[in-house]
């Protein structure tokens, strides 16, 4: 998401940086520039306005003018502005209600709302440990209901019974009586939806929320539909009354106007974000750290939180030990990357890792992708329980053997077990004390014990980040692996230290 915006802001703003002082302008230069790429996005065009009338008033005021690095003051206000579009204080599903609470999904056909259903019951129960209840209220669409009833089961999430003939409103009322009558902390009321607004939707989905008064009522929205969306939005909320957005499908948007407009045009706050097909693929909205991947300063915060979601402390310290001392095997590197496919893939990784959008031309030219890393995996499973716990003895017939299990040619392999010789002897140094490739950094992000840092240790170390912004790309060093080209001098292989810290273990 906010692909492309990132890379037009993020020119544009490093071209502020590197001036040692700002003239009015150069900063009305840059808000032109700022401007056409918010339209570009898909951004409302009242909000684009808004947006940078109040940038330019800040930008050339007194503050930027004395301030020792005015590039990176404007950097700074327009962070802060897009913060406060985005919604300043992110805001989570409330909760606080007598049970069963009830929360209704309304939205248009074929915006995800069923499978954002089941995605938030899902998170309910896992995460917060609720009983809940789903209830599909849509009787027109083929199947619709066996739809839910079917991810139910799959997320051993209740659903309530079907009955031929009833009518959305006598289903929810069914619904929450079940709810009270089953001990239920939560009801989601998945509502039916239409291809278009139309006055029958909107009627009907008045009438159940009047019937099952729900503390919650979430627009499901398709942030790939722009515009539409934001009018949707305003629609529903006009004639149901919305207490917040779910924006889906945000990881196919590579403009991210929707999101950047919806708060702004209709005052409702977006409260999650769907960022992949599968049942877990649902995140809470954070304004401040959208806007940070939208500069393009990453969001090591949420990082962390993807990581300790998923990792097995034990087996993590074990990991860790084992690297310390040189025994880093190809079984350990397969663990690693599998726990990177569990945390979002490479792409999901790297959104969220500080000024890598800055280095996205030298990882395409890698061809560093998700791809990349399965043609890894699948080596690995061909090979023999001794052949991954001891690479020497891969010589060339076991390599074929290997190479033709895999589908992948030979040099694939030789690839991956260069790639791993460089992370079990970087490791290794690192785990002597010696100053080795990366080995500042990692012990800078608290990686020398062992362990991923904490999120408040991320927060610490950004809030020390001057201005909160990295400047310029992240060079690598020169005894780095693969030479001092950068990852393209890597060839295929994923970047070493993003399956290789330690702390990155596979959960149970």
């Amino acid at each position: 998401m906010f692909d492309n915006l990132s890379e037009k802001l993020g020119g544009i703003l490093d071209r502020l940086t590197r001036r040692g002082a700002l003239s009015e302008a150069d900063v009305d230069a840059a808000m032109r520039e700022v401007r056409r790429a918010l339209l570009e996005a898909d951004v409302a065009l009242d909000v684009v306005r808004s947006f940078i009338d109040k940038v330019r008033e800040q930008a050339i005021g007194a503050t930027v003018v004395k301030s020792v690095t005015p590039g990176q003051m404007v950097v700074k206000i327009v962070h802060d502005e897009l913060v406060a579009t985005l919604g300043s204080d992110g805001q989570q599903i409330d909760l606080n209600a007598p049970a069963p609470v009830a929360i209704m999904m309304v939205g248009l056909q074929g915006s995800g709302k069923t499978t954002t259903t089941a995605k938030l019951a899902r998170r309910l129960t896992q995460r917060d440990k609720k009983k809940v209840l789903m209830a599909s209220l849509d009787v027109y669409r083929p199947a619709a209901q066996e739809q839910l009833a079917v991810l139910g089961r799959d997320l051993s999430v209740e659903t309530l019974p079907i009955v031929a003939g009833q009518k959305p409103v006598q289903i929810a009322q069914r619904a929450l009586q079940a709810g009270k009558l089953g001990g239920y902390d939560i009801v989601l009321l998945d509502t039916a939806g239409r291809t278009t607004l139309d006055e029958e939707m909107m009627t009907e989905a008045a009438e159940v929320k009047t019937a099952a008064n729900p503390h919650e009522v979430l627009l499901v929205a398709d942030s790939l539909t722009g515009q539409d969306a934001v009018n949707l939005a305003r629609a529903f909320d006009q004639r149901v009354g919305l207490t917040g957005i779910v924006l889906t499908r945000v990881d196919g948007d590579g403009r991210g106007g929707a999101a950047l407009s919806m708060r702004a045009v209709t005052g409702k706050p977006i409260k999650l974000i769907g960022t992949g097909e599968k049942t877990d693929a649902l995140e809470d909205f954070h304004p401040s750290r959208i806007a940070g991947r939208i500069l393009g300063m990453g969001d090591v915060v949420s990082l962390v939180e993807k990581a300790a979601a998923h990792i097995d402390a034990e087996k993590a310290a074990r990991v860790a030990e084992k690297m310390r001392k040189g025994k880093f095997d190809l079984a350990d590197l397969r663990d690693q990357l599998a726990q990177m496919q569990t945390m979002g893939g490479l792409g999901g990784l790297m959104g969220m890792m500080p000024g890598i959008a800055k280095m996205k031309n030298q990882i395409a030219a890698a061809n560093l992708d998700d791809k990349v890393v399965k043609r890894q995996m699948a080596v690995i499973d061909s090979m023999t329980r001794d052949e991954r716990k001891n690479p020497d003895i891969l010589k060339a017939s076991r390599k074929k053997r290997i190479a033709a299990g895999a589908g992948l040619k030979v040099e694939e392999v030789n690839k991956l077990l260069k790639m791993h010789r460089n992370m079990a002897d970087m490791m290794k140094a690192m785990g002597q004390g010696k100053r080795g490739p990366l080995a500042g950094m990692a012990q800078a992000m608290g990686f020398g014990g062992g362990g991923m840092p904490s999120a408040d240790a991320m927060k610490e170390l950004a809030a020390k980040m001057p201005g909160g912004i990295p400047q310029g790309a992240p060079s690598l060093p020169k005894d780095f692996p693969g030479g001092p080209s950068g990852l393209a001098g890597l060839g295929k292989p994923t970047l070493p230290g993003l399956g290789g810290f330690p702390g990155i273990g596979k959960k149970k």
